[in-house]
Formats: structure tokens, C-alpha cells, sequence
């Protein structure tokens, strides 16, 4: 692949040759060129210039354009255009059209109005992607091809007929029997019980918007399932026409969607699209977010959680705002920099930026790219090419992995429970956020882990320390995985509302935490929510006092192997236990009964000898984020100066700067926005 090799770091931008007039083509891909872009991403909305009317098929526009890409040298990757279906097709195949909740359809004019489960827009998927690749893959500039555009963004719930006949079968598939679905949702309840599957619809608009929680966590699950079989039907069919050495991806990481499943069925790879600039935005600015645009290295945390090393296919470069909103400044010198780098920090191999030129006309009038409408060079175009440069001298870094000792895990259920589920709502962005900002603060590096089905404790065993803060569905499978980590010596961090549901989201009748009792030694005889009428609730562990946020958990030691370590200090159940310690073959489960704050997790990085790693190498303030890639026995420190001001660090190691190649120790003065890269 000529990306994402582990041979170097590449820089491309995205390209819409459609925007432009033809004269300028040459001149744009000279330039890019020049600046050191080497590869462009083009096709993405471009359905109608590949099939202007039905069944008619002209493929001279691109041809043009991709001929004059191979002769300037520059390398192309091609996209399918399903995101946004031409006007000919959804007026005369209303049924493509994705639906509001009320059965009401999208109309033409935005973009990513289809739904995926329509056997029509399947089919005219179908013939454009065959088209495309049959006539375009062999051709000497495409390096790979990128399907649809931001699977899921924007609009993550369908509700169309097709849908609905789609939800059915996937049903049928997975229960078999209406009774055995009538038992998995609880139906008794309100007098919801089917009769047949053909009662049964996708989620619809009811009375206090009080939809079945189980069906909806099925439906999520169908969303994604859906999702990830409309990426498979494109990459099928591309795939037999790719040049060797050629690659298939997508951009964005979007909700009610598996990425790891898509990526392992569909993918070589994913890409991003990183947009820091989004914390600066007027309509949701937010000026005591501590973290700001350093908040997207959670963002990049979650892609490698899917990719080790990925792309980044859209990387700010402009000011961004649609004419409808999402109006955020222009990077400021050096941001752009920044934030190319971060993603690099994060285990991006190659960099794309969101856009080359500005359109124009159109609903993104205000999302910049690097020259603005005149196209004229400008210290953006400048930024690109000293970005270039550094480049060339991080070549040794690409390949490297992001090297982290603290895990993070996650799994697709509670996520997707945790957004119908108020109560897991509430402590799980808490607890996501608070460990988060923690590591962050402390220079302690962190990864996201999914657990999955094929996941085994192996692959869990790099980590001294997992946090899984809210596993509220566990299943027999995972929590085998979880018990043969903690067997082997790992240490597992649990918080407050561990355990209580089963996998179709029903709360158990078992003393809680439920499938986490014998590992973690814990009873639960009551809990509660925190009140507002209370006072911060504190937990005191050895002289240090923790808040427990949000939700507390009464605990009770069950075991020779528990010891209580905290007790509760207010409220009507001071005295009782809050967080216990639990001996668990060669390893520790440690159950707060409670949400995180980032106080409460920065105590728990530094008891549990985890905080600051790096330290004995190097000093940096909290302004400064540390991240840390590693290949083979080589360590990649970066650090990045998120601040309008300067910035001291303190080498304690002597290290070379990759950039200068010099020898560096002491004091080193960080300028805005900088990033230091030391080995």
C-alpha cells in the first residue's frame, strides 16, 4: 500500500475537481505538489458525473482528471458517491429515502438522505460501484478507494418501510420465534406482546417518547448490522477488480455503528476526520472545557482502539462553518501544525486535509480549506509545506505503535445502552470523561480496548491496569475474558452499576454486581443516585477522600480474599463500605461503588503506581500533552503545546530532537502551540 505502509508519514489533501474549472486542474495539482501533498481524495459526491441519468453511464470527466493526476505525479484516492444520490434517482425511487421517526420522508437537497436497507438503493449501489470500479481501478493513479462518506454521520437512526422489513428479518434471524422476542423485550409489560413479526415496526413515535428499551437496544445493534453489510456489499464488488497493492477504506468514526466489524470485514485500514477546530465553535463554545482541542485526542484514542495505525483522511486546515452553522475562527498560526501532529502522536500514518481549495457556493461557503475562494498561497499553503518537512524527518516513526500500560474498555452494548438509559447515561460520561481528562492531565497514556467476541485475555494482558467503570451488560463470555485477566495478574478497576442488566438490557434478579460477584467480592445489599439536597458524597480511602459522583453504590466484602479499603463519610449510609479490594488469583479487582470524577481517578493512577510514566524522562506541565509511540525498543516521545503561550519542559534523560537532530536536555522552551518530538 502506498498508506499506512509502516514505511513513512504521507500528506494529501481532499480535491473536488467537479467544483473547478478544468483550466485550473494542473496548476491546483503542481502546486500541491510543491508543498508536499502527494495524494487526493476525489469522487465522494460526485454520483451524477459518472451517471447523469439512469442507466446512462459517462466516465470522461473523471478520466480527464485522472489522466492529468498520473501525468503531475500525484497519487488518487477514489471514492464511491452513495452518500448523496442524485435527484434523478430519489425522485424516481422515493423508497430510498431515509425517514423521521413520525414516517416522514427526507427529501432531495442535503446529503446522506438514502437508507441502506432499501432493496432499490441496494441494487443502484450495486451498479454504480460496479461501474466505477470495473471501469476505474486499473488505472495507474488510483492507490485505493474509499467507500460512501462518514457511514452513519449526521443521521444514525432509519425509519422507512424498508427498514422496518429489514428490522423483521433481522429479528427473525436472531430469535427465530415471535415468543422467544416476546420474552428477550419483556413484552407483558404495557400489553406489548406481538403475535406474529409483522406487528412489529423500528422504534415509532409514542406517548412520552416511551419506546421499549430492549427493542431499541436490538434495533441499535440492527442499525449497525445494516451499516456494516452496506459496506461489505461495496467492498466485495471493488475488490475484484483492485490492483495489487491497492487499499479499501472509509473516513469518521460515527455512532450506532461496530467499526471493528466493518473494518474487519470491509477495510484495510480506517481513516478519520479530525476536526479540533469543533471546540472553538461559536454556537457551542464552552470556556472552561480545560481540554478544548485537546479533547480530540479521545476521539483518536477511540479510532486506534479500531486501527493501530489508521489515516486521517479530513484534517482541519480552515475555518469551518456550515452556512447553517458550526462557525469556528481560522486556525491560528501553528494550529494546524498542532493538530496534524497530535493525530500523528495518536498513531496516524497519513494526514489528508479538508480541502484543498474553498468552495464557493454551496452549504459548506464558510468550511475552509487550506486557500481560501481566491486561491491565491497564503501562510496556510505555508504551514503545509513546513509540515512537509517535518515529515521527512519523522519518516523512522511510521509503523510505530502508541505505547500505553493503562486500558480503557469498552464494548458496543453499553454504549449503545448508555444512550437510551438515563441512569447509565449519567455515570458512564462521568466516568469517560473524568479518566480521560485525568490521564491527560498526568501525562499518563491511555488506550480505548473494545471488548469483543474474538477478544481474548492475551490480548488484554499488556495493560497493568484496565478500567471498565460501567460494565452495566456483561456477558458469560466476557466476563471469562475479564476473570483469566485478573487471574493472570492483571488489575481491573470497577465502578458503580457493574453487572445489572442482562445482554438484552433486562435487570437481573441476582444479588448485584451480578456476573462481577465472585471476582470482585462484592455484595451490593442497596445503592441510589446522588440527590441534589446532598452534599458532596466522599469516600475516604487511607486519609485521602474521594468523591463518589454521581451514584453510590452500598458495598459489603464477601470472601477472605475482599478487604475493605474506603468507607462512605456522609450521608445515612456513612460507615458502609465504598470501595473494596478483591485478591483474584494473581491479580487485584478493585469495585468503587460509584462514578468517577477526575480527582477520584487521578488518586487511582498514582495508588496504583500508574500515573506519570514517564516522568523519570521528562517534566511537562499539565498545559502539555504527552503521547508516546514505540517500534521495537525505540520510544517516540511527543509533546504538544496546546497553549497560546510558551511552554517548559524539563528533559531529564539527554534525548535527540527528531526535527533538529540534536542532543537535548534541561529546560526546553516550547513555543505556542509547538510540538517537540524526542527519542
Amino acid at each position: 500500500m502506498e498508506i499506512v505502509n509502516g514505511e513513512r508519514l504521507v500528506l494529501g489533501t481532499c480535491y473536488y475537481p467537479e467544483h473547478w474549472d478544468e483550466s485550473l486542474w494542473r496548476d491546483d495539482l503542481r502546486r500541491m505538489l510543491e508543498n508536499g501533498i502527494e495524494v487526493i481524495r476525489i469522487a465522494e459526491f460526485a454520483w451524477s458525473k459518472i451517471e447523469r441519468y439512469e442507466g446512462v453511464f459517462n466516465y470522461d470527466f473523471f478520466d480527464r482528471f485522472l489522466d492529468a493526476a498520473a501525468e503531475m505525479g500525484m497519487k488518487v484516492i477514489f471514492c464511491t458517491p452513495t452518500a448523496t444520490p442524485p435527484a434523478w434517482l430519489t425522485e424516481k425511487y422515493p423508497e430510498v429515502l431515509n425517514a423521521t421517526m413520525d414516517g416522514v420522508l427526507y427529501r432531495h437537497g442535503g446529503r446522506r438522505h438514502y437508507n441502506y436497507n432499501s432493496p432499490k438503493y441496494q441494487e443502484l449501489t450495486r451498479i454504480i460501484v460496479e461501474k466505477s470500479a470495473s471501469h476505474y481501478a486499473k488505472h495507474p493513479a488510483i492507490i485505493g478507494w474509499q467507500i460512501d462518506n462518514e457511514i452513519n454521520c449526521e443521521k444514525n437512526e432509519f425509519y422507512s418501510e424498508s427498514d422496518t422489513i429489514a428490522f423483521r428479518k433481522f429479528l427473525m434471524e436472531k430469535y427465530g420465534s415471535i415468543d422467544a422476542l416476546n420474552d428477550a423485550w419483556g413484552t407483558n409489560f404495557w400489553n406489548q406482546t406481538y403475535n406474529s413479526f409483522e406487528e412489529v415496526h423500528v422504534p415509532r413515535t409514542t406517548l412520552s417518547n416511551n419506546t421499549n428499551p430492549h427493542e431499541v437496544l436490538d434495533y441499535t445493534r440492527f442499525v449497525s448490522d445494516s451499516a456494516c453489510k452496506f459496506a461489505k456489499l461495496q467492498s466485495d464488488i471493488i475488490r475484484k477488480y483492485l490492483k495489487p497493492g491497492d487499499f479499501i477504506t472509509t473516513n469518521g468514526l460515527f455512532g450506532n455503528l461496530d467499526n471493528q466489524r466493518m473494518t474487519n470485514e470491509s477495510l484495510d485500514f480506517i481513516t478519520y476526520d479530525s476536526y479540533p477546530n469543533f471546540a472553538y465553535c461559536l454556537d457551542a463554545y464552552n470556556k472552561d472545557n480545560f481540554l478544548k482541542d485537546r479533547m480530540w485526542s479521545r476521539n483518536l484514542s477511540e479510532v486506534r482502539a479500531v486501527s493501530k495505525n489508521f489515516g486521517i483522511m479530513e484534517q482541519q486546515s480552515g475555518a469551518n462553518g456550515w452556512n447553517t452553522g458550526m462557525a469556528a475562527p481560522t486556525p491560528k498560526p501553528g494550529q494546524m501544525t498542532l493538530w496534524t501532529m497530535q493525530s500523528v502522536a495518536h498513531g496516524a500514518d497519513y494526514v489528508s486535509y479538508f480541502r484543498w481549495r474553498t468552495c464557493t457556493y454551496g452549504t459548506e461557503i464558510y468550511w475552509h480549506g487550506i486557500l481560501d475562494y481566491s486561491g491565491r498561497d497564503n501562510r496556510r499553503l505555508a504551514e503545509v509545506k513546513s509540515i512537509h518537512e517535518k515529515f521527512q524527518k519523522l519518516s523512522e516513526i511510521a509503523g510505530s505503535k502508541y505505547e500505553a500500560k493503562v486500558g480503557f474498555l469498552k464494548d458496543y452494548d453499553n454504549v449503545w445502552d448508555s444512550q437510551l438509559d438515563v441512569w447509565h447515561e449519567k455515570v458512564e460520561w462521568k466516568s469517560q470523561l473524568s479518566i480521560f481528562e485525568a490521564a491527560q492531565r498526568t501525562h499518563t497514556p491511555m488506550d480505548y480496548i473494545y471488548l469483543r467476541d474474538d477478544i481474548t485475555a492475551e490480548d488484554l494482558k499488556p495493560y497493568s491496569v484496565l478500567f471498565y467503570p460501567h460494565p452495566v451488560l456483561i456477558s458469560e463470555e466476557r466476563k471469562v475474558v475479564l476473570e483469566e485477566y485478573v487471574k493472570n495478574g492483571g488489575c481491573l478497576v470497577l465502578g458503580c452499576r457493574s453487572g445489572y442488566k442482562d445482554m438484552y438490557g433486562r435487570c437481573v434478579m441476582d444479588k448485584l454486581p451480578g456476573k462481577f460477584a465472585e471476582m470482585s467480592g462484592v455484595d451490593i445489599p442497596e445503592y441510589t443516585l446522588v440527590s441534589p439536597d446532598n452534599k458532596d458524597i466522599v469516600i475516604d480511602w487511607d486519609g485521602t477522600k474521594l468523591e463518589a459522583a454521581v451514584f453510590n453504590d452500598q458495598l459489603a466484602a464477601v470472601g477472605e480474599h475482599a478487604e475493605v479499603l474506603g468507607r462512605y463519610e456522609n450521608c445515612y449510609y456513612e460507615g458502609e463500605p465504598g470501595l473494596i479490594k478483591n485478591t483474584y488469583g494473581e491479580g487485584t479487582v478493585y469495585y468503587f461503588g460509584a462514578a468517577f470524577s477526575e480527582e477520584t481517578a487521578e488518586v487511582f493512577l498514582e495508588k496504583l503506581g500508574v500515573k506519570d510514566p514517564y516522568k523519570a524522562k521528562l517534566e511537562i506541565p499539565e498545559t502539555c500533552e504527552l503521547a508516546v509511540r514505540k517500534k521495537e525498543d525505540t520510544e517516540y516521545c511527543f509533546v504538544l503545546n496546546y497553549k497560546d503561550a510558551e511552554a517548559e519542559i524539563q528533559v531529564k534523560e539527554e534525548m535527540t530532537d527528531l526535527y533538529t537532530g540534536e542532543k537535548v536536555s534541561g529546560t526546553v522552551v516550547l513555543k505556542p502551540f509547538e510540538v517537540r518530538v524526542l527519542k
